[in-house]
């Protein structure tokens, strides 16, 4: 386990739980910025945030065609039937370089196709600062996406605020089956209630910035990411917690018209994401 911290909030991470962030506080208070987790967890899923790559969400089709040819995947995680989140958050990651408050951490992939992912995380007055950038290794060119899946504690009265223009709707596998209005109550163009209903779906043309506020635990988010045009909201009901992760493209862009958000990337060739969260007392 690693510790960071600045004057205001304190960071863990586990390198050797798919490069994870584990716990996020506040020092004066001990109140959660992430979801609070077991720190002993050995899933990603069960922790704070995990970074996604080389790409993010599900790919339909048993894989996807590089410029060489088909790319056969196989179902990585046993609760989905696709191949899901990359490769990345399933392998050990070792620490580059660390200080009091910033870690590099690097991990070498092999697989689908050889790639380097590197995060490198900070603290700063309260600021939480994540840039997720991998390098492709392998000699013929293949595409890559990138995201993080971060999650956040759910109250009855967290609110959130994101900007989109567009929702991707999907289908009982979790796929994207078309483009679509907002509906009002998935609408965060002003800050709102989460909804009450499941939500599991792609938002796009996003401004990058979102904003949650946890008035029962007395504070507020404000949130910034770049090389990220899309967001996945998921609300699961009943659960205190929810997810709005910053993404390079959408659900299943490998098999979507043009590819969005997708990067073609030859040898030594790189693509990055990063996430900025600002902590704020509320009055």
């Amino acid at each position: 386990m690693i510790e960071l911290e600045d004057n205001l909030t304190h960071l863990s991470l586990n390198p050797a739980v798919g490069g994870s962030l584990v716990n996020w506080t506040v020092r004066a208070s001990g109140q959660p910025l992430l979801r609070h987790n077991d720190p002993h967890s050995e899933l990603p899923g069960k922790l704070g945030c995990y970074p996604l790559a080389p790409w993010s969400n599900r790919i339909a089709e048993g894989g996807f065609a590089n410029p060489d040819g088909w790319l056969a995947l196989t179902p990585n995680s046993p609760t989905d039937p696709f191949a899901i989140h990359g490769s990345a958050w399933q392998q050990a990651w070792t620490v580059v370089s660390q200080t009091t408050d910033e870690v590099v951490l690097q991990v070498l992939c092999a697989t689908p196709f050889a790639y380097r992912a590197e995060q490198r995380i900070r603290l700063n007055n309260g600021e939480l600062s994540i840039a997720l950038r991998v390098t492709h290794l392998a000699e013929k060119a293949a595409w890559h996406g990138l995201g993080l899946h971060p999650y956040f504690p759910r109250q009855p009265g967290t609110r959130l605020q994101a900007r989109a223009a567009q929702v991707w709707m999907s289908e009982a596998s979790k796929l994207p089956t078309e483009l679509a209005a907002i509906p009002d109550a998935w609408d965060f163009q002003a800050l709102k209630n989460l909804p009450e209903g499941l939500v599991d779906n792609g938002f796009c043309q996003w401004d990058g910035r979102c904003r949650i506020e946890q008035p029962e635990l007395g504070y507020a988010l404000d949130c910034q990411a770049s090389g990220a045009d899309y967001f996945l909201l998921y609300c699961p009901p009943g659960l205190g917690f929810f997810c709005i992760e910053p993404v390079s493209h959408p659900v299943n862009a490998h098999h979507l018209p043009g590819r969005p958000g997708l990067a073609l990337l030859e040898y030594g060739q790189s693509a990055q994401l990063d996430f900025t969260l600002k902590y704020s007392r509320l009055p």
